[in-house]
């Protein structure tokens, strides 16, 4: 009786789930760069990483990755771009519309080609899995504490388990989560940046008002390591530096994820 239900295809089913899941965290214990949060700004990183041949983990609290990408402006599912993104576009053969020195996307082909890519590149997506906490060994970040998003949401009583990294990537966006665990317990005090809109934990508590022209260009110049082996990008860079929100237009999230691959590529370089 036992044997016939075996194999039955149901049984078959989530073994092959359960199989495959296991192998795949497994595999991903030990990364060259672990990035929390799936957004633009992570997945651009995680395509220019993986493309290198780095070993790249993403996890992503909520069940859909892709961040503020997939409700363009106000649900409307378009979002905007610079022209100079357009190399970029052709290269991953994302269709678009130019008006001069903009460009439009569909926010879902947008987003889905970005997945596509990261994916496809070898970058492995964990989704419905919330980094709680950060790996520090000798006065540097080596990774990331992970749990079922779930398990947080209901304050159970789940210990977490760990994932190793060389370097570790906040995207988390307007929270930035992982700069704050760092400096509400005073590993890090100060931030760059001029703005007396500092809380506690030393982030901004919101952006500054919006102003799409500098916003854009703030978010890729305030990318860079804020803490030894941790690097911080996209939304979670502007709200460390307190520069500008920039609404619906993606190019500084893109550039900013291609801006922490340069950075981090050459630290990778120079530790190899």
């Amino acid at each position: 009786m036992l044997k016939e239900l075996s194999s039955k295809k149901d049984y078959r089913i989530s073994e092959l789930i359960v199989e495959r899941y296991f192998q795949k965290l497994k595999a991903n214990l030990e990364v060259d760069v672990a990035i929390a949060g799936a957004g633009p700004s992570a997945l651009a990183l995680a395509i220019e990483l993986s493309k290198a041949g780095k070993k790249v983990a993403i996890f992503e609290a909520k069940n859909e990755p892709g961040g503020g990408i997939w409700g363009g402006g106000m649900m409307f599912n378009e979002l905007v771009l610079e022209s100079e993104l357009e190399g970029f576009l052709k290269e991953y053969s994302i269709k678009y519309v130019k008006h001069g020195d903009l460009i439009t996307v569909d926010s879902v082909h947008f987003a889905s080609a970005l997945l596509y890519h990261a994916t496809l590149n070898g970058a492995v997506l964990f989704n419905n899995v919330f980094v709680e906490d950060l790996v520090m060994y000798d006065k540097r970040v080596c990774g990331v504490v992970i749990n079922w998003l779930p398990t947080v949401k209901e304050r159970l009583h789940v210990d977490p388990i760990t994932v190793v990294a060389k370097f570790t990537v906040d995207g988390t966006g307007h929270p930035a989560n992982l700069v704050r665990l760092l400096s509400k317990r005073g590993i890090m005090m100060s931030v760059t940046g001029s703005t007396e809109n500092l809380c506690s934990c030393g982030t901004v508590d919101y952006e500054f008002p919006m102003d799409a022209e500098n916003g854009e260009k703030f978010v890729v110049e305030n990318t860079r390591e804020i803490y030894p082996g941790l690097y911080v990008m996209g939304m979670a860079a502007v709200s460390v530096g307190g520069g500008p929100r920039m609404g619906p237009i993606f190019g500084g999230m893109i550039f900013s994820g291609i801006r922490a691959a340069e950075l981090i590529l050459s630290e990778l370089k120079r530790l190899d």
